[in-house]
């Protein structure tokens, strides 16, 4: 056997084929620079408000999004949980899509932390308009619950990473206003919906009254979210952060990742979503899937099987040639793509799976 034959058979045996996770955007880990970054932060006592880079990414994150001041929690779950409560009284009613994240992945936390009584509505993208928003209004009387709240989800998670049209969030803000409602955004990917669209994040959000945003998806920091809204409503988010266990003491170590994050990493977001389009049109090139591609705004995709297998069965096979994806459903698979995940890798994970499934 040759030199060369030799070396070649000892790669293929002995060196471990590189997994292609693309089970969401959460997996990614600190560059190089971010880790400098985290080394290198100046911190303090954030419960004492004393921590200078939190109260710099609260300051930068809030100027950006055109919010008046902005507060810093350990994850997006509690950035949206701690803004329903500092809204709302036990009993009111909130409108939401029966497929958002505040509802199906925040264990119940509407009702156990707010009590809330939730109204779930069916959309086809999401998008809960204004005139849902009015038919689901409730009479005010002594028999029924009060209507309070709508929350939205920007971009939207089960519905594929699809984007919020911004005229019809504005016509919601109107009917928000006729009947005094309060309108939240779970806004955990909004900065993918300001890379899709290009409208600034802060025309995004400007019609809501309180906001939470994730650092720790695409922008690719280990942990945390930001939660917005006026300087008023963060006194009393800050509170509530408190009784939640979310107060830190030299926070500064993570929040400078997150800094470095939204400083360095929306521009590329572009990326991320071109490469969602390529797993999409590959994946439709196979049997085994069906992608809607007007659905793929941004950096998911959901695949529908075309066959009897189970969404189990089909990601087990994915993973024995080292592609990771979720099961969405018996059966739906979502791919996430995000910057841990290059072009070529998105290319290898084609030509494996099409290998393994077909």
């Amino acid at each position: 056997m040759s030199g060369r034959l030799v070396l070649l058979v000892f790669f293929a045996i002995f060196i471990p084929m590189k997994t292609i996770d693309l089970r969401s955007d959460t997996v990614t880990r600190p560059s190089a620079a971010m880790r400098r970054a985290i080394a290198n932060a100046e911190v303090g006592d954030d419960v004492f408000g004393d921590d200078p880079t939190v109260k710099e990414l609260e300051r930068y994150v809030a100027e950006l999004l055109g919010k008046e001041a902005a507060l810093f929690v350990p994850s997006g779950t509690m950035g949206n949980q701690i803004c329903l409560k500092a809204h709302s009284r036990r009993g009111w009613e909130m409108l939401c899509d029966r497929e958002c994240h505040v509802v199906n992945y925040e264990a119940a936390g509407p009702v156990v932390h707010s009590g809330l009584l939730i109204n779930m509505l069916t959309t086809e993208r999401g998008m809960i308009t204004a005139e849902m928003v009015r038919a689901n209004v409730r009479p005010k009387n002594v028999h029924c619950p009060e209507t309070k709240l709508v929350e939205l989800e920007n971009t939207h998670n089960r519905h594929g990473g699809t984007v919020l049209p911004q005229d019809e969030i504005l016509k919601v803000r109107e009917v928000c206003d006729e009947f005094d409602l309060i309108f939240h955004l779970d806004g955990a990917r909004i900065w993918n919906a300001h890379a899709a669209t290009g409208i600034p994040l802060a025309e995004l959000v400007a019609p809501f009254d309180s906001v939470s945003v994730c650092l720790s998806k695409g922008l690719g920091a280990p942990i945390g979210s930001i939660t917005l809204g006026s300087a008023e409503f963060m006194e009393k988010c800050l509170r509530e952060r408190k009784l939640f266990g979310g107060a830190m003491r030299q926070g500064g170590i993570i929040a400078a990742a997150g800094l470095y994050a939204v400083k360095n990493n929306i521009a590329r977001l572009t990326d991320d979503h071109d490469n969602a389009k390529l797993i999409a049109e590959g994946l439709n090139r196979l049997e085994t899937f069906s992608v809607d591609m007007s659905r793929v705004d941004t950096n998911l995709i959901i695949a529908h099987l075309n066959n009897d297998e189970s969404s189990d069965t089909v990601a087990e096979k994915m993973q024995s040639v080292g592609v990771l994806a979720i099961p969405f459903g018996p059966t739906k698979i979502r791919f996430v793509t995000h910057l841990d995940v290059s072009r070529a890798d998105c290319e290898e994970a084609l030509e494996r799976i099409g290998k393994v499934l077909n």
